[in-house]
């Protein structure tokens, strides 16, 4: 079938909604114009699986396509009506019989009347296609808001304003910037499926912040002030004295931004290394102190 979105994104007609996401994201990331500058065969590729994904990522659309109410582009089929249709019933004798010599011709133009007009009434005015993308956007663009542009299959670009706290996955909607609507109708949604890089430093936990601090033996055993990077920028953290690995601090009000208001918090897991060239006199402290010989710290374990 020409125009078959199933061939468009390499998918079987049954695969599931899922299936048809998974196979999107591959190509958009693949095809995108801002990946191929200049490159027209994947701008088209790029345009063609773009609308195809806008008809099969909707269940509703998707049913009716595959019903034959809708063609490839979206466009209404126009509806089927056979001779058949209109003859009599299957028990007359003379359901293909006339006896007034051409008058099925007359016949023959109430079917393309009701034709007509049926597709008409279909068409007089329906609201326009939305548009899927999907954009992948910097951690901390995510957590405390940003400002971007995408790139339209058309070469149009659009301004987007990421909202602080953006979760990986989700979808924003620019309204009236779908395809325009037909007779009038209105233009439909552009809808953009938001990817989050992951950060070196950072991790998200719902709106909470969590990272992991290498601290020295010294400054594990004696505490101290410490400069700690949040999605705010550095805090200074007061490290208590005696703190081993795993110990866990909190910052509060230093996580993403709630949409209901107020923030998650940050938290801070201590990790005590060790200095990364053996020092001598370390080594002979801890060989002749009988604290650290008695010391058992895996005494629950049992056995």
């Amino acid at each position: 079938m020409a125009n078959d979105p199933y061939e468009t994104l390499g998918v079987a007609k049954n695969a599931t909604q899922k299936e048809i996401q998974s196979h999107y994201r591959k190509l958009a990331k693949k095809l995108h114009p801002d990946l191929n500058p200049g490159d027209k065969s994947a701008e088209d590729r790029f345009k063609a699986v773009s609308a195809a994904y806008a008809l099969l990522g909707d269940e509703e659309k998707r049913a009716r396509f595959d019903k034959g109410e809708i063609d490839g582009s979206g466009a209404e089929q126009a509806p089927r009506n056979y001779y058949r249709d209109y003859a009599a019933s299957p028990g007359d004798d003379t359901r293909y019989q006339s006896t007034s010599g051409f008058s099925d011709f007359g016949e023959a133009d109430d079917i393309l009347s009701s034709f007509f007009s049926r597709q008409g009434r279909s068409q007089t005015r329906a609201r326009g296609r939305d548009l899927h993308f999907s954009m992948e956007v910097d951690f901390l663009e995510a957590v405390n808001g940003a400002k971007k542009q995408i790139t339209l299959p058309d070469g149009a670009t659009l301004d987007l304003q990421i909202p602080p706290g953006t979760r990986e996955g989700q979808a924003l909607r620019l309204r009236g910037k779908g395809e325009p609507g037909f007779g009038g109708g209105p233009a439909g949604d552009a809808l953009i499926e938001i990817h989050v890089r992951s950060h070196p430093i950072f991790t998200r936990d719902d709106d909470d912040i969590r990272i992991e601090v290498p601290v020295s033996l010294r400054e594990a055993i004696l505490g101290g002030k410490l400069i700690v990077p949040t999605i705010s920028g550095n805090v200074t953290l007061a490290l208590p004295a005696n703190s081993s690995t795993g110990k866990t601090l909190r910052l509060k009000g230093k996580g993403v931004a709630k949409r209901g208001g107020g923030s998650g918090d940050q938290y801070i897991t201590v990790k005590v290394m060790l200095p990364e060239t053996p020092d001598a006199n370390l080594t002979a402290f801890a060989a002749s102190w009988p604290a650290g010989e008695a010391q058992n710290p895996r005494r629950n374990w049992g056995g």
